[in-house]
């Protein structure tokens, strides 16, 4: 019904009538929050402490109980069990849908969300660098100042492309020092000075060590292997004013960093992005808000997921994927550019068997295996979900969920098309890592 009302303009038509003059992208999962949409936030008193008879779609309810019955007999779970699914904006069941679990990595939903929320899917880190003094015959007569700005994927490829806008400048040697400032990472290396040191292996490919020539082997053919070379030492600095700005280098666009950190599931993208956001606690913050559930079904304490202090209901899980879709409607983008899709993208799911071109987001702890995620189906359309399992039989409590999800498809049918809502438009198979197109030189200073 929702997505009726956005593609038929009936919604703007509405918020017209009710004098809201412009909708921002969060504009609905606001109106949600405040209760403006009835439905869009699912019905509170829908499941709590086991699956609501009175309330759930009968086949639903059944696979759950089946899926729960097959888990305690094969001797798998330890505690509570979340299920959470909804057809659209409409809730079909919940086992303990609301109840606060660890969450694991379903996390990096929240993560994502609120990178989206902040910085929007246009956004690019910048890297810059200036030198402290002129450039007389290809050497640089100072420092080379490189201003980190956070980007949570400047590894090798990055640094290669930075070593080749300095050559194109007419760079190949800096007689002072490389000095490290700001939210600067090289390959994830929080350490400023070992950052910088990584940087200073890059730029001069004739000390490149067989993983970077192996990493430089996949990058787009022509690419050049840069020669830079810095004279004296890698020192970290907390502010350098001084130099004339010679390069910016852009990260990738945001909605490919979050690709690459679902389909991965990075816990050192997702935790420098949280930082970067202001830390956990806004990140639970902007999520729940931008979501519309309640505060009370969220709790982080980093962004990646990493131990059980994080917790979120199975329920939050589902609104906050539902609100990335939201929020990606009018930027040509997907949820399924975001996340891994099963059955074309390798990382968490590669060996899975979740139903094809189902967008999901997987889980691990010692004793959790989550899932959450949307599969299309021919009856119910775009079925949204989330399963918090506690367990410590990793390989059998994935298998089980996979068969979970297999027979909600054979009992709704599969999807003739696949949905524009899950379109794939970002292969996060290949990143465009070190691409020259991103590097912009400021010979005018």
């Amino acid at each position: 019904m929702l997505d009726l009302l956005f593609s038929s303009g009936i919604m703007s038509l509405w918020l017209d009538m009710a004098g809201v003059s412009s909708v921002a992208p969060n504009a609905v999962s606001v109106l949600a929050w405040r209760g403006g949409i009835p439905g869009l936030v699912m019905a509170e008193d829908l499941a709590f402490g086991g699956i609501d008879a009175a309330n759930s779609d009968l086949p639903a309810e059944a696979a759950v109980r089946e899926y729960l019955k097959d888990l305690k007999d094969k001797k798998l779970i330890d505690g509570n069990q979340g299920v959470w699914v909804q057809a659209g904006m409409q809730p079909l069941v919940s086992q303990q849908g609301t109840v606060l679990m660890p969450g694991a990595s379903l996390t990096k939903i929240a993560t994502s969300l609120a990178s989206l929320e902040t910085w929007g899917p246009d956004y690019q880190f910048e890297t810059r660098f200036r030198g402290t003094g002129p450039i007389r015959n290809g050497v640089l007569q100072g420092d080379l100042v490189v201003s980190g700005g956070g980007d949570p994927l400047f590894v090798w490829e990055e640094a290669i492309a930075v070593g080749n806008a300095l050559n194109q400048m007419g760079i190949d040697r800096v007689a002072g020092n490389l000095v490290v400032t700001g939210n600067f990472r090289m390959n994830h290396e929080s350490d400023p000075v070992a950052a910088g040191e990584g940087l200073r292996q890059a730029l001069d490919s004739r000390s490149w060590p067989q993983d970077v020539l192996a990493m430089y082997s996949k990058m787009a053919p022509g690419t050049k292997k840069p020669q830079v070379t810095v004279v004296g030492s890698t020192i970290a600095e907390k502010f350098v004013t001084s130099g004339r700005l010679l390069l910016k280098r852009r990260s990738l666009p945001l909605p490919e960093i979050l690709k690459q950190m679902n389909v991965h599931s990075d816990n050192e993208i997702a935790q420098m992005l949280a930082d970067n956001l202001g830390g956990a606690k806004i990140v639970q913050q902007q999520a729940t808000w931008a979501a519309g559930v309640p505060e009370t079904e969220l709790q982080l304490v980093n962004g990646s997921g990493l131990g059980v202090e994080n917790r979120m209901s199975p329920r939050a899980a589902c609104g906050m994927m539902q609100a990335i879709a939201r929020n990606l409607q009018t930027t040509g983008l997907t949820i399924a550019d975001l996340f891994p899709v099963s059955g074309r993208d390798k990382g968490t799911v590669e060996h899975r068997h979740i139903p094809r071109y189902a967008v999901v987001k997987t889980g691990s702890l010692d004793t959790v295996i989550a899932l959450a995620g949307a599969i299309p189906t021919r009856d119910r359309g775009l079925v949204w979900f989330a399963i918090i399992n506690r367990g410590t039989d990793w390989d059998s409590l994935r298998a089980q969920q996979d068969i979970f999800l297999q027979k909600l498809v054979q009992q709704w049918g599969t999807a003739s098309t696949l949905p524009l809502a899950i379109t794939p438009h970002i292969d996060g198979a290949r990143p465009a890592l070190g691409a020259a197109n991103r590097s912009d030189i400021l010979l005018g200073g």
